[in-house]
């Protein structure tokens, strides 16, 4: 497949100072500036919203007549905002297994996902995701790429500026946040997110077990699943925990 690329631009700057002066103060001080006033929730949706665009171009996007936009609007019809959040929804037509959510409300399905699942395993999935962005995963990833890019650059630069990023942090960035895995707390706060979102929404929450069991199922053959299974672990164990969470909602015997 090819490769998503993210770029991302600071948009602030901070003034220039000599490398020879660069110590641990310094990088902790531009650590806490990076962590606080610089990245309010608002920059880390516009960074977000950025990378969203970037890849969006990078990738081939389904059309708006592409079955595979068909299939997946007539799936969120009724999800355009999400706990108060606007979502826009879109399908990258790459074979690979995969889906994401960014803290500024983009969701992208990959059309390898779709092509496994049914319309309500993906929709648990697309819970799932969403359920890092509510709970401000997404947000930390972003930030913690941010800042670790940023550090660097001060760290390593001749002339201890923190500005543009370069396009090897770019990159880095990048490969950060696609391969980032989440905690265990982290992973299943959106599990547990996506139940109560498919419960609440009339929709039969085991499709988010059953999703679980067919990447469980199929995982261990590696190739276009290794990535989702790779930052999603321990499918089946979370299948098992749905399912007894059905059970004790009296939901199934």
């Amino acid at each position: 497949m090819k490769r998503i690329a993210i770029i991302f631009f600071l948009l602030t700057s901070v003034p220039m100072v000599s490398s020879a002066q660069i110590d641990p103060s310094l990088l902790q001080a531009g650590l806490d500036a990076l962590n606080s006033a610089t990245l309010t929730n608002a920059q880390v949706a516009a960074y977000s919203r950025q990378a969203v665009q970037q890849m969006d171009a990078q990738n081939p996007v389904a059309g708006p007549s592409d079955p595979y936009t068909l299939r997946l609007n007539r799936i969120v019809q009724r999800h355009r905002t999400v706990a108060g959040l606007p979502i826009n929804y879109k399908v990258y037509k790459v074979g690979q297994v995969n889906a994401f959510a960014t803290a500024d409300g983009s969701v992208r399905v990959f059309k390898g996902l779709m092509d496994i699942m049914t319309d309500s395993e993906i929709l648990a999935i697309i819970g799932h995701e969403i359920g890092h962005v509510v709970n401000k995963d997404s947000h930390d990833a972003m930030k913690s790429a941010l800042r670790r890019s940023a550090v660097r650059n001060l760290a390593a630069s001749n002339s201890g500026v923190i500005g543009r990023l370069s396009r090897s942090q770019i990159g880095g960035v990048a490969d950060y946040l696609l391969g980032a895995s989440f905690s265990r707390r982290q992973e299943t706060e959106a599990d547990d997110y996506s139940y109560t979102f498919l419960r609440k929404n009339g929709y039969n929450v085991l499709a988010l077990a059953t999703s679980f069991e067919k990447l469980a199922k199929q995982g261990g053959g590696g190739g276009r699943l290794t990535q989702f299974v790779s930052t999603h672990p321990d499918s089946k164990a979370r299948a098992d925990r749905i399912r007894a969470r059905a059970r004790k909602d009296g939901l199934i015997r």
